[in-house]
């Protein structure tokens, strides 16, 4: 399955459709956890920063920003926000399991279930040990990723429209308990100039980790887990959690000492 996956037309309306996440309440919950572990400047990355929203709140409250994603169009959107806010943050045209930075970073964050679109185990856990690498002594990667529940049971096999002057889509979601592989099918309407609307399709695949797997890939990459939340909050995973945050420490084991 090809993991090298980027959103192409759907860039233009992505923050459109997204506007009922909560960025504000998730950007001010990783500022938390940053200031807690004595993060409060420096360099952080965004690690699949999309559009660049995350990115943009982050370096409001004070962190020099670097952002990499792996569509040429969604960092198209994030530059123009870039220059709407007048940041000086460096993006980066890279995916995500082969990143390259000048030097460490204080911190990693990676949100909107970035993560689960590392379809292979043996992938995440190098995506995991290459933010080990990057990151000072001691730094903090702080990721969510969607559920097996999600997946099974709040989205399983659905299917989601909806229609706005900017632009419609057809979202169709299906979900293969035997894989773990949940499947977006895309297809995006935009209007032109001469009133007509032309159709985009789009198709990107997400894998379900389960909890225990996710802990067993963090440890095999050389990080240290500090802890795991029921979304954006400071509860405990639930049952019935549709998407975890993890806070993890650098250890110390890079691929650096690997190649060594």
């Amino acid at each position: 399955m090809d993991n090298f996956q980027a959103y192409g037309d759907f860039a233009r309306v992505y923050d459109m459709f997204q506007d009922n996440v909560d960025y504000e309440t998730w950007g001010k919950w990783l500022k938390e956890q940053l200031t807690a572990y004595g993060i409060t400047d420096g360099l952080v990355l965004d690690l699949g920063c999309g559009t660049g929203t995350m990115t943009e709140l982050l370096a409001e409250a004070g962190y020099d920003m670097i952002g990499v994603d792996n569509s040429e169009e969604m960092l198209a959107e994030a530059m123009e926000k870039r220059v709407e806010s007048g940041h000086d943050i460096l993006y980066l045209l890279q995916d995500m399991q082969e990143f390259e930075l000048y030097g460490t970073v204080r911190a990693v964050v990676s949100v909107c279930d970035s993560l689960n679109y590392i379809t292979e185990e043996e992938e995440l856990e190098h995506v995991f040990a290459l933010v080990n690498n990057y990151l000072d002594p001691q730094g903090i990667f702080l990721f969510d990723m969607n559920t097996i529940y999600k997946y099974k049971n709040m989205i399983g096999d659905t299917t989601i429209a909806e229609n706005r002057d900017e632009g419609s889509f057809i979202w169709e979601n299906s979900y293969d308990e035997e894989t773990g592989i949940n499947t977006y099918e895309l297809a995006l309407f935009l209007p032109r100039e001469d009133g007509l609307y032309e159709k985009d399709e789009e198709v990107h695949y997400q894998r379900a980790y389960s909890l225990e797997k996710i802990k067993e890939l963090i440890k095999k990459a050389g990080m240290e887990l500090l802890a795991v939340y029921d979304a954006y909050t400071m509860e405990p995973p639930k049952e019935d959690s549709g998407r975890l945050t993890f806070v993890v420490r650098e250890h110390g084991e890079s691929l650096r000492n690997d190649e060594a």
